[in-house]
């Protein structure tokens, strides 16, 4: 009889919101389908060691898992594991370069990738405040108002702040501090509205369009709302590039309503799926788990 395959679907152990159970259950379920036993594991339960040399693992388990789907964004734990050999999906490279917006950016230079234009604020220390402001009064100049703010870390709209005119950019400047982020021209044509495309295993999957009439963000956390939607060919192909660049596994592409055609918001590396499943009706989560076993099966 064949050996039932055993994975972990890693979480975070301090987050204690319904919208990451609910995920995580989502995906429990659907590798019970496929008849894999699946543990839900919290990053908190699982220390990553080093001693003498080699990478171990301390904490509440002792059985290791044939393959991870990992759901954080605790890019150690995930490169550790890698350095024990377990395969992770995604990678810990591919969730460093979504956990930041600008990291994510940079990383779609010279790729030919339609983005709004981007501009990375000079860099302070923490502690040192910024005290001369000319370069932001240039960037104001280049970028012009009202334009976005992002911190580089922040999810569900959250950290993504709509600038007026100069004085609201030298002060929000100095409220986040060292804290980075990054600044963006405002796409006045996606105001309120943009597209979510889960990509698995190098195909569109699932579509949503959300809309909100009330924030100039279109995330449901900030109050829109989100319904079916059937993307363009340019839309496909502009997604499944962006996650083939930053060698996603799965990724929910998010994707704004530029003049001149999509333009690449942010790409998520760890995306949430019931949304897009209330939307849709369809369950990206078995496409993840069909994605993670075909993938074991070729080797990688």
């Amino acid at each position: 009889m064949e050996k039932q395959l055993f994975c972990w679907i890693i979480v975070n152990g301090y987050l204690n919101q319904k919208k990451f159970s609910d995920l995580a259950v989502f995906i429990q379920r659907a590798a019970e389908k496929k008849g894999v036993n699946a543990k839900i594991v919290f990053n908190s339960d699982v220390i990553p060691f080093i001693a003498e040399g080699k990478p171990l693992l301390k904490g509440k388990y002792s059985t290791l898992p044939d393959f991870v789907l990992f759901m954080d964004k605790d890019i150690h734990l995930a490169r550790h594991l890698e350095q024990m050999g377990i395969p992770i999906y995604n990678s810990s490279t591919a969730i460093e370069l979504c956990d930041s917006k600008a990291k994510t950016h940079q990383a779609l230079v010279h790729q030919g990738i339609a983005m709004p234009n981007t501009v990375f604020p000079p860099f302070t220390f923490e502690g040192i405040a910024r005290k001369d402001f000319d370069a932001f009064r240039v960037i104001g100049k280049e970028l012009g108002y009202p334009l976005v703010i992002k911190e580089s870390y922040g999810s569900f709209g959250q950290q993504v702040y709509l600038i007026e005119n100069e004085q609201q950019l030298i002060e929000k400047a100095t409220e986040l501090s060292h804290r980075p982020f990054i600044l963006q021209e405002f796409i006045e044509n996606s105001r309120g509205k943009d597209i979510r495309l889960n990509v698995v295993g190098g195909e569109v999957v699932a579509s949503m369009k959300r809309i909100s009439e009330t924030d100039f963000r279109a995330n449901v956390s900030a109050g829109g709302r989100t319904e079916a939607y059937f993307p363009t060919d340019e839309e496909k192909e502009l997604a499944i590039k962006c996650a083939r660049i930053l060698g996603t596994d799965y990724a929910g592409v998010d994707l704004l309503f530029g003049s001149n055609g999509p333009l690449v918001c942010e790409v998520n590396s760890n995306t949430h799926i019931v949304s897009i499943y209330e939307s849709t009706g369809i369950n990206v989560a078995d496409y993840m788990m069909d994605f993670a076993l075909g993938a074991g099966r070729k080797g990688r």
